[in-house]
């Protein structure tokens, strides 16, 4: 009678903790509005880390005009990749990730752990199918796991996914300015070239990724950083104020246009951008012949408000200036800069923390779950366009404003407080 009682009791307490996980609010999961193409994929989600070594590049912290320092640059990433069918969609991972940054006593290092839905480690889906390559670049200082909610999602959906940490530019390594402004254009060509490169090794990811079909993804200075790489030169005004900033270095040279000189085309293997409210345009980063260089389809979100890229000559310029381009812009009206990452984690609430800890994350008038699922419904949207051929154009073709009726895939009243605009670019 004993065993038989104990026996019931463990058979209710596991359906109700195998209830409650699959209730349990992960960042990412839909909400009851979300719109249409925000809820995840087919596939279980695996994911691994990596680690890639940039070799001799320039030491820009520890280097002056008379004399060059060189290093190798230790990059890790993670990588989201499908992993099988919906068999296992339930289950959560341990995401480890911190609050503070290094070097700011007033805001120490603090570690915490986030929930996800992937499984580490596990096998890729079965060969036969490739997958289109995108890579996710953060703000300045930021991380690899700032936005799991949309890489996470995208590998559901059939993508691999890679963010990268940017060595000197993370929570927990923060360097000088000088080094993101050289390097995030540089690291994020290097870890597209090394993925393409790691497919095609005896990996677990060998023959699945599609080198012909690449997105990039980048947020404030990864937005910075993926526009470069898709073909937008920073004007000589980067080379003013870097060089002010390193004893005259020239360093950046290659990354800026030039009178009367041609600047490099992009990779014709990059089919797709997406810039979350890339900064520097109002600090002179581009000029319009700089921007001219953009001519791959670009998915631009902004705040209206956003009082660190600026919005009207800040990313709605940038959105104006590249001409020759098809491009969108996603404005969230009285949004700042924040409408790229997670929510705040649940550690940020903790009276005592220095404001900025919450406000990593957090909008003043937004809820960040529902910014996650509208970005998570347009991205899926138009990277399904340009990478993958899906016929999801009617979610691209919009009135302006959002509150003069409801957007296509959005449900009843659901699609307030936005702005969407698209321009194509001009015929040569």
């Amino acid at each position: 009678m004993k065993n038989r009682f104990q026996l019931i009791l463990f058979l209710i307490f596991w359906f109700c903790s195998s209830t409650f996980a699959q209730k349990t609010f992960v960042y990412g999961d839909a909400l009851p509005d979300a719109p249409e193409l925000a809820d995840r994929g087919p596939y279980v989600v695996g994911v691994r880390t990596l680690e890639f070594t940039h070799k001799d590049q320039l030491d820009i912290l520890h280097s002056n005009k008379e004399k060059e320092a060189f290093y190798d640059r230790k990059l890790t990433v993670e990588v989201w990749y499908p992993a099988g069918n919906k068999t296992n969609e339930h289950k959560t991972i341990e995401y480890n990730d911190v609050m503070g940054v290094y070097g700011d006593s007033l805001r120490p290092i603090i570690p915490f752990t986030f929930a996800g839905r992937a499984l580490r480690n596990a096998n890729a889906a079965p060969t036969g199918e490739k997958y289109p390559l995108i890579i996710v670049s953060h703000g300045y200082v930021g991380s690899r796991y700032l936005m799991t909610y949309l890489t996470e999602n995208l590998a559901s959906k059939g993508y691999v996914v890679v963010a990268i940490d940017h060595l000197e530019s993370t929570f927990t390594d923060r360097g000088g300015f000088q080094s993101t402004l050289l390097n995030r254009a540089k690291d994020i060509t290097f870890v597209m070239n090394s993925m393409v490169s790691f497919a095609g090794e005896n990996t677990f990811l060998k023959d699945r990724i599609d080198a012909d079909n690449i997105g990039l993804i980048g947020y404030s200075m990864g937005g910075y950083g993926v526009l470069n790489v898709a073909g937008a030169a920073y004007s000589p005004v980067v080379e003013q104020f870097f060089g002010g900033m390193t004893g005259r270095s020239e360093a950046i040279a290659s990354l800026v246009h030039h009178e009367n000189q041609e600047y490099r085309l992009a990779d014709p293997r990059i089919k797709a951008v997406v810039a979350f409210a890339p900064w520097g345009m109002e600090r002179g980063v581009w000029n319009g012949e700089g921007l001219k260089g953009l001519k791959i389809p670009t998915f631009f979100v902004a705040g209206d408000q956003d009082d660190v890229s600026g919005y009207e000559r800040g990313i709605k310029a940038i959105f104006d200036g590249a001409v020759n381009a098809d491009r969108y812009l996603l404005t969230y009206k009285n949004a700042r800069h924040n409408v790229a990452p997670n929510p705040a984690p649940v550690e940020s609430l903790q009276p005592g923390l220095h404001f900025d800890e919450y406000y990593r994350y957090a909008e003043p008038s937004w809820d960040s779950r529902k910014i996650n699922n509208v970005n998570q419904h347009f991205i899926t949207a138009f990277l399904g366009i340009h990478l993958k051929g899906e016929s999801h154009q009617k979610y691209l073709q919009l009135s302006e404003q959002s509150n003069d009726n409801s957007w296509i895939g959005f449900p009843k009243r659901g699609s307030t407080g936005m702005e969407f605009r698209f321009l194509p670019a001009l015929k040569e």
